[in-house]
């Protein structure tokens, strides 16, 4: 409960510095920069419908658009719990030369969803925590440097700082949130809703 409670506070003083010394915030990208259509989502590693999004939607999405070069695709860290912010902060636990690549992050990211309902249980989070570090173990991260990571502030803030930009800019109200082109889309969408907005806009 104390580190839940930790959680609500830091993100609540991390608004205050965020309008009075705004940074940009870092993100997951995969997919050519000079794409014609831009994708962002943001969601929540704990969140069911994001997960469900990833598997039904970012798979197909990336085979038939992001890999030919035609889409540029964004994960937005949108953590709603601090289950959420502790695997978020793994797949950034780039220590490894392998993991610096956008590829092998997405990689980690789609596992942690494909294993959301295995990890993202109850409220302890020692025991999540330990969890999501199984899932590390397989990306090259030794328990050590996760758990270097999961103290380190400077990462945990950049994804908090991001949640915050989000909600300032977009209004995020639920997730999955989809931005295609600066264009908001929320709640369920599947892929053949998907595939059409983006075909409006190549």
């Amino acid at each position: 409960m104390k580190e839940i409670n930790k959680f609500f506070y830091k993100i609540i003083c991390l608004i205050f510095i965020f309008f009075s010394a705004h940074a940009e915030s870092k993100v997951l990208s995969i997919g050519s920069s000079e794409a014609k259509v831009k994708v962002k989502v943001f969601s929540s590693l704990t969140c069911p419908h994001c997960a469900s999004f990833h598997e039904n939607i970012y798979e197909k999405l990336k085979d038939e658009y992001i890999d030919k070069g035609l889409v540029s695709f964004e994960h937005h860290a949108f953590p709603l719990d601090l289950a959420a912010l502790n695997a978020e902060i793994i797949i950034r636990c780039n220590m490894n030369t392998s993991l610096n690549s956008g590829d092998m992050k997405f990689k980690l990211l789609t596992e942690m969803y494909n294993k959301q309902k295995m990890w993202a249980v109850g409220s302890d989070i020692d025991k999540i925590n330990s969890l999501i570090k199984k899932i590390g173990i397989n990306f090259e991260l030794s328990n050590e440097k996760m758990d270097t990571c999961f103290k380190n502030e400077q990462i945990q803030d950049e994804i908090l700082e991001q949640r915050i930009e989000a909600q300032k800019k977009y209004k995020i109200e639920s997730t999955p949130t989809i931005i295609i082109n600066e264009k908001k889309y929320s709640g369920k969408v599947d892929y053949k809703q998907f595939k059409k907005a983006i075909d409006r806009n190549l």
